[in-house]
């Protein structure tokens, strides 16, 4: 059983994506084709920011691609040594806030310690938030140009401090089509196509509904998450699964149950 995940690659100790691995123990054999790529923005104003945690209650982020903006401040401003000597351990007796298990392991990478990784989403997250802060002082937000706006509103509603600022712009990747020409040429129609965010399925779906034809009713769609569900859904098509949560064994688990002959998750 062939499928085909709308994701970028991301190796982990073994050496290998681990959404292909899942998938794998499943005997389902997993492609992937990354179809966004991004535009870092802001990062002298955002690099100023981090070197200041005393203006802050702490962090929150949502998306490795956060992190990433945050570890190309330290790398070109050449805050790397004033961050392990003392902005790290500043930052350290705030709270970082996260979404998600890969962001997590992104964030653990340049020494933060995280909380709230097991909300799954932002509106969880937010909840977890309200629960947790009371800092006068605002949390700081790096995020992307396409962010949604339930996370910022909720904190607000309960009166808690936040300043984001824009770190990076998602654009289209520019193999999107060459790669999915090269896959439906040499692979067919995949059983199953995951979309991992409602940007994704913005550049790809043309291409697959072309590609695809008539046979695109033979695929079963699946979402990483609600958010994306809903994306789906209102562009028409049908979701025949929505991992419980944003983790490799919970897609794999839910692609293996879509698969089955009148599964559904």
């Amino acid at each position: 059983m062939k499928v085909l995940l709308l994701k970028d690659a991301k190796e982990d100790d073994c050496g290998q994506d681990p959404y292909i691995r899942e998938l794998g123990l499943y005997g389902i054999e997993a492609t992937l084709i990354p179809v966004l790529s991004f535009e870092f923005l802001s990062l002298p104003s955002f690099s100023e920011k981090l070197s200041h945690p005393e203006d802050y209650g702490g962090l929150i982020f949502t998306s490795p691609r956060a992190v990433e903006a945050a570890e190309l401040c330290l790398e070109k401003d050449n805050k790397t040594e004033v961050w392990e000597r003392s902005l790290k351990e500043k930052w350290n007796a705030k709270s970082v806030y996260v979404v998600g298990n890969a962001t997590a392991s992104v964030v653990s990478k340049i020494g933060l310690d995280t909380e709230g990784e097991t909300c799954g989403n932002a509106e969880k997250l937010a909840e977890y938030i309200c629960s947790r802060e009371s800092s006068a002082l605002p949390l700081l937000f790096p995020c992307g140009n396409l962010k949604r706006e339930i996370l910022p509103n909720m904190l607000k509603d309960k009166g808690i401090a936040m300043e984001s600022i824009t770190v990076y712009q998602t654009i289209p990747h520019p193999g999107i089509q060459g790669n999915l020409n090269s896959y439906y040429s040499q692979q067919g129609v995949p059983a199953s196509i995951t979309f991992f965010s409602p940007s994704g399925l913005t550049y790809s779906l043309k291409h697959i509904q072309e590609l695809s034809g008539d046979s695109i009713d033979q695929i079963k769609f699946a979402a990483i998450g609600p958010t994306t569900a809903r994306a789906l859904a209102a562009q028409g098509l049908p979701i025949s699964c929505t991992a419980e949560s944003p983790t490799p064994q919970a897609l794999a688990t839910g692609i293996r149950k879509a698969l089955q002959p009148h599964g559904c998750c």
